[in-house]
């Protein structure tokens, strides 16, 4: 029989964090996560949206335990002022969903002026992680899902000598290797936990063709060019709705079988049932996800030494 959140093991006394979570994806894996009994962070950006889709799960789930906190991952500074409120809270971390995103958008900057979708999808949540994992590495089994999508095969991986794409920008070159990066993130930290011999587990997930706020905002956002356009067209037509988009992030955030380096999406690579689906070439290669970690580094300013940080805490 095939995996639905029905299958979700009891998550009382657990903590989720949801980057994104205000709508789509991110809104139904804080719904399922509520339901089953966690507590769930809702970091967001718009604050108001986020607090109606609080309200909305409250309203279905009335025992529902839920918190907002402002999060623009597009801004380092709001990144660090969340991850500092989330852990004056929250000492021990069983769930980061790093889910939050933008997609083919007009070149733009973020705050400390990065490409806004490598800075938005990827950049952003490396410091977010790194902040985090202390946390999550107090608690035993946590997890963090990094969500990917099959864009990720139209992107390269990040040059060093030009990450922001200066010169060279289009919306979905950009989505494609925010995507990519996504990827080879959530595998190299994969590798860093394993090394470090941490118990924190990093999983990658992608939702295949879902039809969510996403795929319209990209749609207002690029001008509704005719690749946008039909990508928005196909989602409302033949995507899944955003809850059953959600069910390879959720299998990948608490399938017990489920384990650190491995990827969850649709089995009919866009659509289906969500099943643990194989990383093959360029998604295990080293070198470029070595490479994009140092350049996270370098961009951010921030050094995630993964074994010191996994160390902090004690479980």
């Amino acid at each position: 029989m095939s995996w639905t959140p029905h299958d979700i093991p009891d998550q009382s006394g657990k903590v989720a964090v949801i980057t994104g979570a205000n709508g789509g994806l991110g809104l139904e894996m804080a719904r399922e996560l509520a339901r089953k009994g966690a507590h769930v962070v809702m970091a967001a950006r718009n604050l108001d949206k986020a607090e109606a889709a609080r309200g909305e799960i409250v309203t279905e789930i009335p025992e529902a335990s839920l918190e907002v906190i402002s999060l623009d991952l597009g801004s380092l500074a709001s990144t660090e002022a969340a991850a500092a409120t989330i852990l004056q809270t929250h000492p021990r971390i069983d769930i980061l969903a790093n889910n939050a995103g933008v997609m083919a958008t007009p070149e733009g900057r973020t705050e400390d002026g990065f490409e806004l979708q490598l800075g938005t999808n990827h950049l952003g949540h490396f410091v977010l992680t790194a902040r985090l994992l202390p946390a999550l590495a107090a608690a035993p089994g946590s997890r963090i899902v990094s969500v990917s999508s099959t864009a990720r095969h139209l992107g390269r991986p990040v040059d060093p000598a030009n990450p922001h794409l200066h010169g060279r920008y289009t919306p979905w070159r950009a989505y494609g290797q925010s995507k990519l990066a996504n990827l080879h993130f959530a595998v190299e930290l994969h590798r860093r936990l394993a090394a470090a011999g941490s118990g924190v587990a990093s999983l990658v997930a992608h939702p295949g063709l879902s039809d969510t706020d996403l795929q319209a905002t990209s749609v207002i956002n690029t001008g509704g060019g005719s690749s946008q356009r039909l990508g928005h067209v196909l989602a409302q037509r033949i995507g899944m709705s955003a809850a059953r988009g959600a069910r390879p992030q959720l299998r990948a955030a608490t399938d017990p079988a489920a384990k650190s380096g491995q990827l969850y999406a649709p089995r009919l690579v866009n659509n289906g049932p969500a099943v643990r689906r194989p990383l093959v070439g360029r998604s295990l290669a080293r070198g470029p996800a070595e490479t994009l970690w140092a350049v996270s580094e370098r961009e951010t300013g921030v050094t995630f030494d993964v074994a010191a940080l996994a160390g902090t805490a004690s479980v």
